[in-house]
């Protein structure tokens, strides 16, 4: 086949109607192969074409004859020396870290490793076995996609509501998706589907990884696989394994239109990010890409002994963000997901890793400090999971502006809060009016909290309040693995039960986690499923269960369909009064000739919360009045924001209590609009003036609105 010399920008295979240039990052290689195939499952290469220009350390060739679906791999040579960081292994074929499509899947056999199986030297020793029947291929694509009008949607962040979805999980059994569809990126985009995410009112998707990811070995062996995807081999690549077209790089088409179509339902899709390790393991694990690429500039190695890994992040390996080439690759793989695939923004999987520099975390890294100079990945959502499992990784409040967080801290607080744990009052204060304590003071607003009261990652909101213990027994860990969560509340009952009054109480108490989610200040996230109750049974760590213990049961009972009914209706309050969506934080004072604060606290017998009240350990009831008419914003236009007054009241003790409504200007009335108990306790209430009792029923959550207010439209001039 002939070659010309190409050039050394961009990295990857790239087809220019012409031809393909491929171009390859290795600093300490000192030989560079492209291996060419003619499909994913072939053991040998067709051409073996050695890469003889090398720019600035990058190896680039170019192939007037390749076209788009060519499959390829690469071998690079250098020195086999752990000791000094560097496995080089020509014997095995390796994926190329730019690979925009990749081809098949890992088959587990002794020939995935760089070093000898079982040699007493262990990844001392060097393993000869040529791999390239076992290792997935990458291949040549062409990017050209009829976008035709489709560009990111940039929902204001005060209009968010997101809906975490694992992408094979959401439609593996749906039964109004085409069989052939199910659990695939195209399922994703069914009528069924769509109208599903429409009605209950939600604004993004925020899937789980699907970067090409490897199913880890330990699993392969148990007979279980790797569910989440938090195992990424290929940064580029959208996984093969939910596409119903996986031939010749055709499921990136078909990501791209599933994109696209979401899109024109108005639903923002954002990814979540797996930046910090990569597949290869420690030093023990496979030799795929990286490690056989540039293992010492790609991985964070320990200083005085390069044999081994730093593994912050508990797969054992870290990327190593430090080196200007491996950043270069998470920058450009971020932009090319935006500017190729249009996504609307990012969670980033452990992303205190990414801050960290020497050892201690950076707020002021040299990652933030590029995104947030960056011109496109700047203007989309970021989201940050603010912790990692090393030293000093815990860092809830402290990402750069421009950054929202996992709220860790809210989380912990609504589960203690509902549980009934005394001394909660003054931290849920913080959490439903948005986390200034954690964000104010850095200059960033309420949106910087993304609050989620479970994700993928722990109990489903129907087992949280079903279960006290874990039981991951499916997993092969004999139950130590997952969290060990004291934070549930199960009415003394483990597990499913026909006692009516028992899952009427859980019913109530998943009301009250939803409610409480909704109407905080900030971003919610609902964890896909929680809205029709879907349960796993009590396994908190599911992600390697690929199977009806973690995808969604479609047969909705009256339970379920309830549930989502109210989840709804939440939505929809959200979406209609401003005043629990504020761009601001709350001052605690009037504003624009408010003759209330725009947020006041009460007691139950109606009188204002003082500093005494708030110390108090068994303070359990409370009143959150949010001023409509003080609302400190305008829209777009320059026009004030008005809109209407709510009281939230909020009873986590078990016993019910009458709450003296507060007092407030004459003529006004409080209207009941929503109670987390009414669905079993069905009671009219009338217009209820300062002073007047509610009957607020134990373990629950009303709203109110204000009524007879002056106001002509929701916004003035």
């Amino acid at each position: 086949m002939r070659t010309w010399t190409g050039r050394s920008y961009p990295l990857g295979a790239t087809w220019d109607g012409e031809g393909v240039n491929f171009a390859l990052f290795s600093e300490n290689a000192t030989k560079v192969e492209l291996c060419l195939f003619d499909g994913h499952d072939s053991a040998h290469e067709s051409h073996r074409i050695p890469v003889e220009e090398r720019t600035d350390q990058v190896w680039h060739v170019y192939l007037p004859e390749a076209r788009p679906g060519q499959h390829y791999g690469y071998r690079i040579h250098g020195p086999y020396e752990p000791e000094a960081g560097h496995r080089f292994n020509p014997a095995k074929l390796l994926i190329d870290p730019y690979a925009k499509a990749i081809s098949g899947t890992t088959e587990w056999t002794d020939a995935m490793f760089g070093y000898r199986i079982g040699d007493p030297a262990a990844d001392l020793s060097k393993d000869e076995r040529d791999n390239a029947g076992n290792v997935p291929k990458c291949v040549v694509i062409d990017q050209a996609f009829t976008w035709g009008g489709d560009q990111l949607l940039r929902t204001a962040w005060d209009q968010t509501v997101i809906y975490e979805v694992h992408i094979k999980g959401f439609t593996a059994r749906h039964p109004d998706v085409p069989e052939a569809q199910r659990g695939t990126y195209a399922g994703l985009t069914s009528p069924a589907v769509l109208d599903y995410l429409k009605a209950l009112g939600v604004t993004a998707v925020e899937l789980l990884p699907v970067h090409h990811f490897v199913r880890d070995k330990h699993l392969h062996d148990q007979g279980l696989t790797n569910y989440w995807g938090y195992n990424t081999i290929g940064f580029f690549s959208p996984d093969i394994r939910y596409a119903t077209a996986p031939k010749r790089g055709e499921h990136v088409r078909e990501f791209k239109t599933m994109v696209k179509t979401l899109h024109s339902e108005g639903l923002e899709v954002i990814l979540d990010v797996v930046y910090n390790h990569t597949a290869e393991g420690n030093h023990l694990g496979p030799t795929m890409s990286f490690r056989g690429i540039d293992n010492a500039a790609y991985y964070r190695l320990v200083p005085d002994n390069k044999r081994y890994y730093m593994d912050y992040t508990g797969t054992g390996n870290t990327l190593n963000v430090t080196h200007p080439r491996t950043l270069q690759l998470i920058m450009d793989s971020l932009r090319y997901w935006v500017q190729e695939m249009h996504i609307d923004g990012f969670r980033f999987d452990l992303a205190s890793t990414l801050a960290r520099e020497l050892h201690d975390v950076d707020r002021l890294s040299a990652f933030f400090d590029i995104i947030h100079q960056d011109p496109v990945l700047s203007q989309v959502k970021l989201i940050a999971e603010p912790w990692d499992l090393g030293e000093g990784g815990y860092q809830v409040g402290n990402f750069p502006i421009g950054w929202a967080e996992w709220n860790g801290r809210y989380r912990d607080t609504i589960r203690r809060y509902w549980k009934g744990d005394g001394g909660q009052a003054a931290e849920m204060a913080y959490r439903l009016t948005g986390s200034s304590d954690l964000y104010e003071t850095s200059g960033r607003r309420p949106h910087a909290s993304i609050n989620f009261v479970t994700a993928h990652d722990g109990f489903t909101l129907n087992d949280l309040v079903s279960y006290n213990e874990k039981h991951n027994e499916a997993n092969g860990e004999g139950n130590r693995d997952g969290t060990d969560d004291n934070s549930s509340w199960n009415c003394g009952v483990e597990g499913p039960t026909d006692d009516p009054d028992v899952n009427a109480l859980r019913d109530r108490q998943k009301r009250n986690f939803l409610a409480t989610l909704l109407l905080s200040q900030g971003v919610p996230m609902i964890c896909g499923g929680d809205e029709i109750g879907r349960t796993q049974r009590g396994n908190n760590n599911a992600y390697c269960q690929d199977n009806e213990l973690s995808w969604y049961d479609w047969k909705l009972d009256r339970s379920a369909r309830e549930l989502f009914a109210f989840v709804q209706q939440l939505i929809a309050l959200r979406r209609e009064h401003p005043v629990l969506r504020r761009r601001r934080f709350f001052q605690g004072r009037q504003i624009w000739g408010s003759e209330v604060k725009d947020v006041a606290w009460f007691r139950p017998d109606g009188k204002d919360m003082t500093d005494e009240d708030w110390s108090k350990g068994y303070v359990r009831c409370l009143g959150l009045r949010l001023a409509g008419d003080a609302i400190e914003e305008k829209d777009e236009k320059g026009r004030r924001i008005i809109g209407d007054t709510l009281l939230i009241l909020l009873n986590a003790h078990h016993e019910p209590l009458a709450f003296t409504m507060p007092a407030h200007k004459r003529g006004v009335r409080w209207e009941p609009l929503l109670e987390t108990a009414v669905q079993e306790e069905s009671q009219s209430i009338g217009l209820l003036k300062g002073g007047d009792p509610f009957d607020l029923a134990g373990r629950s959550i009303a709203v109110l609105r204000l009524r007879g207010q002056d106001k002509k439209s929701a916004l003035h001039e």
